[in-house]
């Protein structure tokens, strides 16, 4: 069913409006609000077709100057799952070895990340890349630069994580690669130019996902009159 638009009152402006309790709108905030990260998964592989819907479905994102900085890099093999997993395993232990945490501790982190990677049918690294972002002279001018890109990956992965829950998956999003990106580059063999953002686990879920909290509104938003 396609959007419902309407002229708006103050100009000849198209909003996307409606009323109507079946629109694709109001299915819209259901799927908005129904998310749930998830992070056990049944054995059930991801068909292709599912996850080329999705990533198409995340580069329909806006993005700084339409330069698309996301780049998405899929992994199904269970021995790359493996050796991802056991990478970046390895380099959370010699971090909270260094940090002089205890090895109990360490071993169960490793091992609860460890198990949740190679759980999951499929997994997704989300990357960004600065190959066709402008290029300035000064640091401050290449740091903004830099943070759209960054911005507009990060709606793409959001779009990304809806469409998995509009075809039934369920979904985590990991930001430790951020914490291991020239790991998580090595071991999937990225190119030079694409930075490990976050790495997304999908599957048909085992389990429904915990519902969180979120902040009043009335705590986060100004200029408005809110509860």
């Amino acid at each position: 069913m396609p959007w419902i638009a309407s002229p708006s009152a103050r100009n000849d402006d198209v909003l996307l409006i409606t009323t109507e309790p079946d629109s694709p709108v109001s299915g819209l905030d259901a799927a908005i609000h129904s998310r749930r990260t998830v992070r056990r998964f049944l054995a059930e592989a991801v068909p292709d077709a599912v996850l080329l819907r999705i990533i198409g479905a995340a580069t329909r994102a806006p993005s700084a100057h339409n330069r698309q900085p996301w780049r998405f890099r899929v992994v199904t093999d269970s021995t790359e799952k493996a050796g991802l997993a056991d990478a970046m395993g390895g380099r959370l232990s010699a971090d909270r070895t260094r940090d002089g945490d205890d090895a109990i501790a360490i071993a169960q982190d490793v091992a609860r990340s460890s198990g949740r990677i190679n759980g999951a049918p499929a997994l997704i690294a989300v990357c960004m890349t600065l190959d066709d972002m402008d290029a300035y002279p000064d640091d401050h001018r290449s740091r903004a630069e830099y943070l759209m890109a960054v911005q507009s990956t990060a709606m793409a992965a959001q779009n990304l994580l809806l469409a998995a829950h509009g075809e039934g998956l369920g979904a985590c999003w990991m930001c430790a690669p951020l914490f291991c990106a020239e790991t998580v580059a090595g071991a999937l063999s990225l190119p030079l130019s694409w930075q490990p953002q976050g790495l997304i686990l999908l599957g048909r879920p085992a389990e429904p996902g915990r519902v969180r909290e979120r902040k009043p509104i009335g705590e986060i938003v100004r200029g408005l009159d809110t509860p």
